[in-house]
């Protein structure tokens, strides 16, 4: 699937035909790549129209990549993280500038100047750094654990927060996880590792790839099932 950069963001899209059109237009949905639909135009024009609509692209993702509730996170709410959804603990504390988010072992605890509540809007860059932080801390451990135990070999990982992927790996061999890989189970986040070793080796979704796979875990099919149902869909 073709893409492009733009700043931090790796914009993807799909071209769609349509004889019927006159101009082009540009779709963002959640977990889905951009669609770009409209005339018949070749690779590089697509390309052209997808960047010159790359900032209104990158801040609608902003608003649809907001968790899927649009009711307000209260004590008693819960929240995800690494395949259960854990109480939440939502704390008015007027003498802070700006609202904070953290996670004990039980429980998640929100402090907001703002009161007792908290929105999706202010809530998602709260998440976003979280699992960020765990994502470095936790899954960067075990993409070294898997390089040990499969013998296969990165030029590097890294937590990037990229468009409708839950990772990838790119012609240089570096592994990149988008942060809300901390959202799934362990079992599941090591699929998503594996996945993606495997890919240094074969690019592409091929017999040989999935054998890969295999070799090195064997229920990778469970794994897949849950991450095929997980917020993103199947975009490994």
């Amino acid at each position: 699937m073709p893409r492009l950069q733009y700043g931090q963001t790796t914009i993807e899209w799909r071209f769609k035909t349509d004889a019927t059109l006159k101009r082009h237009y540009v779709t963002v949905e959640r977990g889905r790549p951009v669609l770009l639909r409209g005339p018949a135009v070749c690779l590089a024009e697509q390309e052209s129209l997808v960047r010159q609509r790359a900032r209104w692209i990158r801040e609608k993702q902003a608003l649809v990549d907001l968790p899927a509730s649009e009711e307000q996170i209260v004590t008693g709410s819960r929240l995800r993280y690494c395949g259960r959804t854990y109480f939440t603990e939502v704390k008015h504390s007027p003498k802070l500038a700006y609202p904070t988010l953290r996670f004990t072992a039980s429980r998640f605890v929100i402090e907001n100047p703002a009161g007792r509540s908290i929105g999706p809007e202010a809530l998602a860059p709260l998440l976003t750094a979280f699992y960020r932080d765990r994502a470095h801390e936790k899954l960067l451990a075990r993409v070294r654990h898997w390089e040990r135990q499969s013998g296969l070999q990165t030029r590097g990982a890294r937590i990037r927060h990229f468009q409708s992927r839950w990772a990838s790996c790119n012609a240089q061999n570096v592994l990149e996880f988008h942060p809300r890989v901390m959202e799934l189970p362990a079992s599941v986040q090591d699929y998503v590792v594996v996945h993606e070793l495997c890919h240094t080796v074969e690019k592409s979704h091929t017999r040989a790839f999935w054998a890969l796979v295999a070799r090195q875990m064997p229920d990778w099919r469970r794994q897949h099932e849950v991450l095929e149902r997980a917020a993103f869909g199947d975009m490994v």
